[in-house]
């Protein structure tokens, strides 16, 4: 009876398993079949590299150069801020928060993680970017507060509790002999934990960058609350002007789009595009990992002339 239980698990594992990457797979089939003729007719080139995008001229234009750049600035933000904010948040969390606030952080971090994007952008609306406008309207002559650099704190706030919480549990999973080791060697708490400890756990904290990345670049909502929907595509090169990213541009015109036509192509091909970054950026981060992994700790040098024994 143990035997078939075990059998019947390890099937149903698999069965989930294969149902996941069946999932995955479908998407991908979708997404490049319905955006590579699209992209062929345009052009690759044009596609990727054109700074016009009008579907409903009397010569059509689909360059989405703009919102490639938009997502990228608006993502690398979001990532310069939200990174090592989240990060050592999980190693105070993990090694030097009392028992005591730590029973109302881990909760408090977890509602984030359940707050639906609207809400997010709701927040951003009413606070960041009035603050914004604020702080930065008259003095460098802006006319709304809805800007990049709201999308990109708005977006850091966002990624928060994936960075978080991974990067806390992969960092208690260090085993307490390696804390206990550096701090017999003489390491004092908090280079034991920064230099010995958190190394250790280097591969999961770059899981939850990694996740909190493709959040942030796959964020809609929240974004095109903030980021000012601007109508005239133009180039971002501003954080205190507003920004059409990738998926803002997706979800703003497929509503009214004719399917089967070149726009609506053009949009799906923009989700391939979309789809490529975040594989990109998974793999980059994996090449990384990777490459840390196989050159290993570095050795320490003999000391000259010491004793043998």
């Amino acid at each position: 009876m143990a035997k078939i239980k075990e059998s019947l698990m390890r099937a149903v594992f698999f069965a989930a398993a294969l149902a996941s990457v069946l999932a995955v797979a479908l998407i991908c089939l979708f997404l490049f079949a319905q955006g590579l003729p699209s992209m062929a007719r345009i052009g690759l080139i044009d596609f990727l590299t054109g700074q016009r995008w009008a579907p409903r001229a009397s010569e059509p234009s689909f360059g989405i150069l703009p919102m490639i750049l938009g997502s990228v600035y608006v993502t690398a933000g979001a990532i310069a801020i939200g990174v090592p904010i989240g990060v050592l948040t999980a190693v105070f969390m993990a090694r030097m928060c009392p028992k005591w606030l730590y029973k109302v952080l881990k909760p408090a971090i977890s509602l984030m993680a359940g707050i639906p994007s609207v809400i997010y952008g709701f927040f951003g609306m009413m606070v960041l970017v009035p603050a914004i406008f604020d702080l930065f309207g008259k003095r460098f002559d802006i006319m709304s507060g809805d800007t990049m650099l709201a999308a990109s704190i708005l977006l850091g706030i966002m990624i928060l509790p994936t960075v978080i919480s991974i990067a806390e549990t992969n960092i208690r999973a260090v085993p307490q002999e390696v804390y206990e080791g550096a701090i017999a060697l003489g390491a004092s708490h908090e280079r034991a934990v920064f230099k010995v400890v958190l190394p250790a756990a280097r591969s999961g904290v770059m899981a939850a960058v990694v996740l909190g990345v493709g959040r942030a670049i796959g964020e809609t909502m929240a974004v095109r609350m903030v980021a000012g929907n601007q109508a005239v595509l133009r180039m971002p090169n501003e954080y205190l002007k507003g920004v059409r990213t990738l998926t803002t541009n997706i979800i703003m015109e497929m509503g009214y789009v004719e399917h089967g036509s070149l726009h609506f192509g053009a949009l799906i091909a923009t989700g391939v595009v979309l789809f490529v970054f975040v594989l990109m950026i998974n793999m980059l981060f994996s090449a990384l990992n990777q490459g840390r992994k196989e050159r290993g700790p570095k050795r320490s040098r003999p000391v000259k002339g010491g004793a043998t024994g």
